[in-house]
């Protein structure tokens, strides 16, 4: 065929050149169809959100606060985690699917370069739903995420200062004369260290009647009110060892006097309930200490997990989107 003949016949309707797609519209109208990404974007945002919903409310059927019902936390997370991707599948499946099927056709365009702008409409109806799904659930990315390092870092501000804060409350309370405030703290330790010991019966004599030990007078106003101030000051002092380390010799030696003042102990045996009961209470509040930073930890951990699942889930779900409108765009030119 001469170079004619070849003009005349591509200028013949109906005639594809090889690898060209030959459609309808002029040739310089946009490769980017806003319209047909808009649709798929809401179409996939919309499908999102139901989708969410529904997951949600499986989440709360399956939790119980009850022990032995219900699923536990692992699953749970496990079966959030698997919901989010299906969820992102589906969606961006939809959206991409709709944004190539929708387009517009391309006039002479090559078809890798139709490959790649169907792929490429994929994508932008992807990151517009996902904007406008973060968007109306109030960054539910940010907040997924951010919640659990706030959590994290809350409990681990929490442990850090367990220990004074579990003795600064009980040192203000003793010091405004409410004792029942200081309880919360190391009261319940201080209360321990002036209880007496149960009064024992008297000897049974032959011929007499077993009679009950009289109950102890009740106390004076000023006696209460000496005890309540003396108990407060007991709690400072444990109050400051816990936070500064070991309990002194010297403050030992004087919290077991007024034990021994109180309750009739010597001052040997008292400053040994000192001794022990101050450990009860430091152990106590180590303890507390030591859950609060496994809470932390757990929580910090949580927090890695959920984001790198997220970005994970974010990437599958482009890829989808992207992959379903290739597949749209080629039903579309059939």
């Amino acid at each position: 065929m001469t170079n004619d003949t070849i003009a005349a016949t591509a200028r013949t309707p109906g005639y594809e050149a090889p690898g060209v797609i030959s459609t309808t519209g002029g040739a310089s109208a946009s490769a980017v169809s806003w319209g047909a990404i808009l649709a798929g974007a809401a179409a996939a945002a919309a499908l999102s959100l139901i989708l969410l919903v529904l997951g949600a409310g499986l989440g709360a059927a399956s939790a119980s606060p009850w022990a032995s019902r219900g699923a536990d936390a692992g699953t749970i997370g496990i079966g959030g985690i698997l919901w989010i991707t299906i969820t992102g599948l589906l969606a961006s499946g939809l959206g991409g699917y709709l944004a190539g099927r929708l387009r517009t056709k391309w006039v002479s365009v090559h078809t890798d370069e139709v490959y790649f702008r169907d792929t490429a409409h994929g994508f932008l109806a992807w990151a517009v739903a996902t904007l406008v799904t973060a968007a109306v659930l109030t960054s539910a990315v940010g907040s997924v995420v951010g919640a659990g390092a706030q959590a994290g870092a809350a409990v681990a501000g929490g442990a850090a200062t367990a220990a004074t804060a579990a003795t600064a409350g009980a040192a203000t309370a003793g010091a405004n004369g409410n004792p029942s405030q200081a309880s919360l703290g190391t009261g319940y330790y201080v209360d321990a260290l002036f209880r007496k010991a149960a009064a024992a019966p008297a000897p049974a004599v032959e011929g007499q009647p077993v009679t009950a030990a009289a109950p102890a007078p009740v106390p004076a106003t000023n006696d209460a009110q000496s005890s309540a101030a003396t108990a407060a000051e007991v709690t400072r002092i444990f109050a400051n060892s816990i936070r500064t380390g070991d309990l002194p010799a010297d403050d030992v030696r004087y919290v077991g006097q007024l034990v021994s003042q109180r309750t009739g102990l010597s001052q040997q045996d008292a400053e040994k309930r000192v001794t022990d009961i101050y450990a009860q209470a430091k152990k106590k509040i180590a303890d507390t200490a030591t859950a609060a930073k496994e809470a932390a930890d757990k929580a910090r951990k949580a927090s890695a997990y959920t984001a790198l699942w997220l970005f994970i889930s974010l990437l599958i779900s482009a890829f989808a989107a992207s992959y379903a409108a290739t597949f749209g765009g080629r039903q579309r030119d059939l």
